[in-house]
């Protein structure tokens, strides 16, 4: 368990990146935008009945996930100051 914050402290990136339905919004941007991009980058791959690269599509989810998450915490801390 996380020790309480003290007064006149600013929460850490992980502890904001937990907050405030950052979670659930970075999710949903991950879906749209990972999706749109793996039809650009492996669609026809897909469509051709072959086995995409399963590590790659992974990737293209987890990087919006990361930048959505990136961007909501850094503007939390910047209201913060």
């Amino acid at each position: 368990m996380a020790a309480p914050e003290q007064p006149g402290t600013s929460p850490g990136f992980l502890v904001l990146a937990r907050r405030d339905g950052i979670p659930r919004r970075s999710l949903i941007v991950s879906l749209v935008v990972g999706t749109i991009l793996v039809a650009i980058n492996q669609g026809d791959v897909i469509l051709a009945g072959e086995m995409p690269n399963w590590l790659k599509i992974g990737l293209t989810y987890v990087v919006p996930y990361c930048v959505a998450t990136y961007g909501a915490v850094s503007a939390k801390q910047a209201a913060g100051r």
